[in-house]
């Protein structure tokens, strides 16, 4: 009989993540594969589906204007309930720290069935930063029957908490699975790749490209004003124009627009789909970000990244050299991006290090954990 694997995701993140997973266990012998999805994000998430041709057997669609927390928390769990009892797996499968995947290992804990959790054991230390992820993390673990952490960091954390060893499995991040098959993608069809730049800003060749993002719910309360303010001042050095894409989030748009919208350097445009944002890395000089996955994804493109939080789930970057904190303190933003524009060895320190989250064989190692469990 067939061993029945139920993957959830609702953003995404999520949805970049586990295509490469999906795929696997799609193509698996002796394993019957099924793809729920919550809709936490709507469009972002069926951007990433249309790429990697993943066809949902379930569909929550809960999205809502105005959505919070406890609303997609209730509706997942409500939901998926019919959807447990049809699909019966023998597996749930959840992956990092998003409000689905919490709601989705309770709801699997409630039925009785056993939950994988990819991206396992990442940890700040603190229930505030990131806010609500870090909260979501630790207590997916405890709901959790099997671990994949991607590093030994996040396995030393799992067993700390008191995690039996023999349920967790170092797998790498299947992020970078996902950006290799991306990157093959683009590397294959250089007409796809000119459609895909023509559709966006044309920094001019003399200048040197800085890509900026930024949606941390704990930088609505003014961090996301001082980090604007920083990249206000990186692009009056005149030697670099800065692509921006903006979340639509209103308190991201009302934080960022007022400063950086009439500035001629400054090209603020729509959030991108997958494909287009991995070309927009791979064309970047410097990427500016407090996203998670662009800190995991940027090491294997060469690329240093300033990190606009106080605190990382994501030490190895750090550790090896390819990512920096400089949370959003403006001057320090500053002082770090501008000693790596204009410092060649400093940049190349940065630029050169080893990528520590993986080799592209994260969703293998997880295929063979389970059709093992």
């Amino acid at each position: 009989m067939p061993k029945r694997v139920l993957t959830v995701f609702g953003t995404r993140p999520e949805a970049i993540k586990m295509a490469p997973i999906v795929r696997r266990l799609g193509a698996a012998y002796g394993v019957e594969s099924k793809v729920c999805v919550t809709a936490q994000h709507r469009q972002m998430l069926d951007q990433v589906l249309d790429l990697f041709s993943i066809r949902p057997d379930y569909d929550l669609d809960l999205m809502r204007d105005g959505q919070n927390l406890t609303y997609v928390t209730t509706a997942v769990l409500e939901g998926l309930v019919d959807v447990y009892r049809d699909a019966r797996p023998d597996w749930v499968v959840v992956q990092g720290d998003t409000t689905t995947t919490f709601a989705a290992s309770l709801a699997a804990f409630y039925a009785k069935i056993p939950v994988a959790h990819v991206e396992a054991g990442l940890r700040t230390g603190n229930r505030h930063s990131p806010w609500p992820e870090e909260i979501n993390r630790c207590l997916t673990t405890r709901l959790a029957d099997l671990h994949f952490p991607p590093t030994r960091d996040s396995y030393d954390n799992l067993v700390r908490e008191g995690i039996d060893p023999a349920r967790i499995v170092i797998t790498g991040n299947p992020v970078i699975d996902a950006l290799f098959d991306a990157v093959a993608i683009l590397d294959e069809d250089p007409r796809r790749v000119a459609a895909l730049r023509a559709e966006l800003p044309a920094p001019r060749p003399e200048k040197r490209l800085i890509l900026a993002t930024a949606h941390r719910r704990e930088n609505f309360d003014g961090g996301l004003e001082r980090v604007a303010r920083g990249l206000l001042r990186l692009a009056q050095r005149g030697d670099v124009e800065i692509i921006f894409p903006l979340h639509p989030n209103p308190n991201v748009q009302k934080a960022v627009r007022p400063i950086l919208g009439d500035h001629p350097a400054v090209h603020l445009i729509a959030p991108l789909d997958y494909l287009p944002f991995v070309d927009l890395m791979r064309r970047a000089t410097l990427i500016i970000t407090d996203s998670g996955g662009v800190q995991e994804e940027a090491p294997s493109l060469g690329k240093p990244v300033l990190v606009t939080r106080d605190t990382t789930e994501r030490p190895e970057a750090v550790h090896a050299g390819t990512v920096e904190l400089v949370g959003t303190d403006t001057e320090l933003l500053v002082s770090r991006a501008s000693r790596l524009l204009d410092d060649q060895a400093a940049y190349e320190i940065m630029s050169l290090a080893h990528n520590p989250y993986g080799d592209g064989r994260a969703a293998a190692r997880i295929l063979e954990a389970l059709i093992n469990a």
